[in-house]
């Protein structure tokens, strides 16, 4: 019998597993997926993010130090930059590789390549069933991203005015053609479509390219992508990959009474620009933080609702 088990291995759950372990609770994370593995996003990580972590970032793994933005809109640019630094961009796979390691030197337990099918809440401990095992927990904490249907559980599925869609490729180039288009900002478009933008990001060695946008007014994401990409002379043939955004600001239930949603499972983004990994971070560790006075104080079980209070 697990304290706690965590079903997926993104920012979300590699932070509620670090705090889990430091906490030392017996605690079991569970990833379908092998890290490192591929995760499209943009690669912008936030200091707002960086500000909720208890170590610091290797500077060898930052690809770019972001100190502004560039807006278009219908013609028009404007570009800002402030005197500190606002973000880094960093490619995903290695990030969340790097968060999951800093969870598994807690002494947290890992399975990798294990795929959750299904759980049941008993009265006193959730049972987790996997495409290899069952495992038996007294509580659950579910962190397997926007695409994972174990959520549904707790909560409904969203409409199309209630999550977005994006598409995002990655394309070489040299360093000194990306610092001839951008050097430490982000290029930001916006007018291409109603609730969304598109954006170009100066990696190392290559660009990040994407739109996002409110499901309900991106019917055809695709073809806005490559138009998007013609329009700002990416004329090749480019791997696109997608994938959906919850929307943020919705009212959507996130516990029962031995599990919690947390990072995108729960819908917790910025409203505004669609980043997810500062709240991905947060909310999992207050969920744990929640879950471990219940274990650890003795606190009653209702004392889980303090997780949305």
């Amino acid at each position: 019998m697990y304290d706690l088990i965590i079903i997926g291995g993104g920012p979300s759950g590699s932070a509620a597993g670090r705090i889990a372990g430091k906490k030392g609770l017996k605690t079991l994370l569970i990833e379908k997926e092998i890290f490192p593995r591929y995760k499209p996003c943009g690669g912008a990580l936030s200091e707002h993010a960086m500000s909720y972590l208890d170590f610091k970032i290797p500077g060898s793994m930052i690809e770019r130090d972001i100190f502004g933005a560039r807006a278009h809109f219908k013609g028009q640019v404007v570009e800002q930059h402030k005197d500190s630094r606002i973000a880094v961009l960093i490619t995903r796979s290695i990030l969340d590789n790097y968060l999951l390691e800093k969870a598994i030197e807690t002494g947290i337990e890992i399975k990798m390549g294990e795929k959750v099918l299904e759980y049941q809440e008993k009265i006193d401990y959730v049972e987790v069933f996997t495409d290899n095992d069952t495992y038996k927990a007294k509580f659950i904490i579910i962190a397997e991203g926007s695409q994972g249907k174990l959520k549904y559980k707790i909560r409904r599925k969203d409409r199309k005015d209630e999550y977005a869609i994006s598409v995002v490729a990655e394309i070489e180039e040299d360093n000194e053609s990306i610092d001839r288009y951008i050097h430490d900002a982000i290029d930001l478009h916006f007018g291409w479509f109603k609730h969304g933008y598109g954006w170009i990001f100066p990696h190392e060695k290559h660009f990040s390219v994407g739109i996002a946008g409110l499901a309900k007014h991106l019917p055809h994401p695709k073809k806005t992508m490559l138009n998007f990409l013609n329009e700002n002379n990416f004329n090749n043939k480019y791997k696109l990959h997608s994938h959906i955004i919850p929307a943020g600001g919705i009212n959507r239930k996130i516990i029962s009474s031995r599990v919690i949603l947390s990072g995108d499972s729960a819908g917790f983004v910025d409203s505004f620009i669609g980043e997810g990994i500062a709240y991905a971070i947060r909310s999992g560790q207050i969920a744990v933080e929640v879950i471990s006075k219940i274990i650890l104080n003795g606190e009653l079980i209702r004392v889980i609702h303090a997780y949305f209070w």
